[in-house]
C-alpha cells in the first residue's frame, strides 16, 4: 500500500488587506497546518502583501503561488496621467 502524500491547503488571499492582522493570521495558519501535517500554499497575494511578507521574513516560510503580478494592476479610477502644461488635453 502506498502512503498518501501531504495534503495541501490552498488559501486565496486576494481579498485580504496587507496589514499586521493578515500577517499574523497567515503565520498562525502556517504553524497550525504544519503541526497537523498539512501544507499551506498562499495564492493571489497582492504586490503589497508580498512585499510585507518579505519585509517580515515570511516569504520564505509561506509558499506563495504565482498568479497575480503587481504589473497587472489596473489603473485606479479617477487617476489622471501627468502631462506638461503646454500639452493639449487628450
Amino acid at each position: 500500500m502506498t502512503r498518501p502524500g501531504p495534503r495541501t491547503i490552498l488559501c486565496d488571499v486576494s481579498a485580504l488587506d496587507p496589514d499586521a492582522t493578515t500577517i499574523d493570521a497567515l503565520a498562525r495558519l502556517q504553524l497550525s497546518s504544519r503541526r497537523v501535517g498539512l501544507e499551506l500554499r498562499v495564492r493571489n497575494a497582492s504586490g503589497e502583501l508580498q512585499e510585507l511578507l518579505a519585509f517580515v521574513g515570511l516569504d520564505e516560510v509561506l509558499r506563495l503561488e504565482a498568479g497575480w503580478q503587481p504589473e497587472q494592476r489596473e489603473q485606479r479610477v479617477g487617476v489622471e496621467e501627468e502631462r506638461e502644461l503646454g500639452d493639449p488635453p487628450a
